[in-house]
């Protein structure tokens, strides 16, 4: 799957005429050659108090021709190919408007809460050598990107620096590093690039969720995938009142409600940058239940809940149009991907069928 969203930044030509009598056009002039660094960037955050979003190089931007030269020429090939071309900044990739997204919302809580630190807080985590910094950095200047965090590790995975970064959510095109980031307790999942891209808010950041291994365990699945749909079923009716165990991207969500309490505080429950959604395939009578109650008892709200028993997911995404999407079934991602989402493969749990080796391997 691929996706061809170049931008290309263009001036059109003026007359800089340096007559007195046309201040207009010299105030023109100065606006057309003003640095490409912004020159007012909001304070980051500090780390501790900051929800921080991991995002590796290969999903906030497109960069499939230069991993084609690594992957066939080597790392020296690379690494002179980025030099030569530094100043050539990199098309936006499928994290791209996620990340814009939240800095709309950071730009809503500064005005409800000046003082606070409690945002979103961005750091481009990648296995990139330094020497491809510069080109990292004009890109993020390029598009007026507010990411002042960055980790480059020469090649060693960056697996080990989420801890200390206080990761809250990490996304990676590379299932490996995502499987290694699971297995720490970090929330983490499989960015994907849908064939064609679907506009999606520039005011709201909206998040989609599964349900089962991805915001719950994978208990009730077990229980499908061992005994029939019928015995889950029975299951989930037996013990609709005990909350089912919390999922890899139960925190993020607990986070993003945080958050969204912030609004609701000040009477912006209306207008309230962030929404969220399940989206899962149980059957809302049958099953529905206990899936709502386990997000009661957490002391979690969710915006939107589609029960669809089974249904495609892809044409409910396709509605609405969330930043991303996270499931932990391929057929799912695919799906959504298939329709325009941009959507995230979280494995973990019973569902999953191949090894680390394997994943690494595709």
């Amino acid at each position: 799957m691929s996706l061809n969203n170049g931008q290309t930044l263009t001036v059109s030509g003026q007359d800089l005429s340096n007559s007195i009598s046309n201040r207009a056009t010299c105030e023109d002039a100065r606006r057309v050659l003003k640095p490409s660094t912004p020159t007012r960037k909001p304070k980051p955050p500090n780390p501790e108090n900051a929800i921080t979003i991991a995002v590796s190089s290969r999903v906030l931007f497109h960069m499939e021709k230069e991993q084609q030269i690594y992957e066939q020429q080597g790392m020296e090939e690379y690494i002179k190919y980025q030099v030569e071309h530094e100043t050539q900044p990199f098309s936006p990739g499928p994290a791209f408007s996620f990340v814009k997204a939240l800095e709309a919302v950071n730009t809503r809580l500064r005005d409800l809460y000046p003082e606070s630190e409690e945002l979103f807080d961005v750091v481009l985590m990648t296995n990139n050598h330094a020497y491809v910094g510069l080109r990292l950095i004009n890109t993020i200047n390029h598009h007026q990107l507010f990411i002042e965090r960055f980790c480059m590790t020469g090649g060693n995975s960056p697996i080990g620096y989420l801890k200390a970064y206080h990761t809250n959510l990490y996304l990676s095109a590379d299932a490996g590093k995502v499987l290694e980031a699971l297995e720490e307790g970090i929330a983490a999942a499989t960015m994907f690039t849908p064939g064609k891209i679907t506009e999606v808010s520039e005011t709201q950041l909206r998040v989609a969720f599964d349900g089962d291994a991805v915001l719950f365990s994978d208990e009730s699945e077990r229980i499908y995938k061992a005994h029939g749909l019928d015995k889950f079923f029975e299951h989930e009716k037996t013990h609709e009142n005990k909350p089912l165990d919390h999922g890899p991207l139960k925190g993020f969500l607990e986070v993003l409600g945080k958050l969204q309490k912030k609004f609701y505080d000040k009477g912006k429950r209306m207008d309230c940058p962030i929404r969220t959604y399940l989206v899962t395939a149980r059957s809302a009578a049958s099953s529905g239940t206990r899936a709502l109650k386990t997000l009661r008892s957490w002391g979690l709200e969710i915006d939107e809940a589609l029960f669809l028993a089974g249904a495609p997911k892809g044409p409910m995404l396709e509605k609405i149009r969330p930043h991303i999407f996270f499931d932990d079934q391929m057929f799912h991602v695919e799906g959504a991907a298939e329709m325009g989402t941009v959507a995230c493969h979280v494995p973990y749990g019973i569902a999953q069928r191949v090894t680390k080796k394997g994943i690494n391997d595709t």
